[in-house]
């Protein structure tokens, strides 16, 4: 996988919960095409709420596969819930919470929170805020049933993961 939507994992309790958080930045080109300038509309960047269920999806992901050592590839097989209740602007940090429901041969079930602050003192920056919740489902892809090989560099388990998951303090 080539992008990474978390910056760092902050919490891991192994098979039960991972927390991560995400740093967003008016240098992130992605942001500017959300939302542009209009006729008189001044431009309104933000994290598309796509990309935040994407960064929920990795956070949760890798908790999935940690549980096995990262030996499984591990996909995103269904996103049963995502709500949003604000908006992600540029200066914020995002903080996703992947919790354990289940997990078997075949795949898990996680739900997650998702969180913002501002990093503005004057907001009350060092406050986290709930915005929204993800529930998703993963499939164990090595236990597909068609016995197909999936190539290693389509997973997030690739050299990306590897320097976020060692920049955390954690070993692989």
């Amino acid at each position: 996988m080539r992008w990474m939507w978390i910056d760092r994992i902050v919490e891991h309790e192994p098979g039960e919960r991972l927390v991560a958080i995400k740093n967003t930045s008016l240098a992130e080109e992605h942001l500017h095409d959300h939302l542009p300038a209009r006729g008189d509309a001044p431009a309104m960047p933000l994290m598309p709420g796509s990309l935040i269920v994407e960064g929920m999806a990795q956070t949760a992901g890798i908790m999935v596969g940690a549980v096995n050592d990262f030996r499984e590839k591990v996909i995103l097989a269904k996103i049963a819930k995502a709500e949003f209740e604000a908006d992600m602007l540029p200066g914020m940090t995002i903080r996703y919470t992947a919790t354990m429901d289940r997990i078997d041969a075949g795949g898990a079930i996680t739900r997650g929170v998702v969180e913002a602050r501002t990093n503005d003192p004057g907001d009350g920056g060092d406050v986290w805020q709930p915005i929204g919740r993800i529930n998703l489902m993963f499939s164990h892809v090595d236990q597909n049933m068609a016995g197909l090989e999936f190539p290693e560099e389509n997973f997030v388990f690739g050299e990306n993961f590897k320097a976020v998951w060692g920049a955390s303090g954690l070993v692989c």
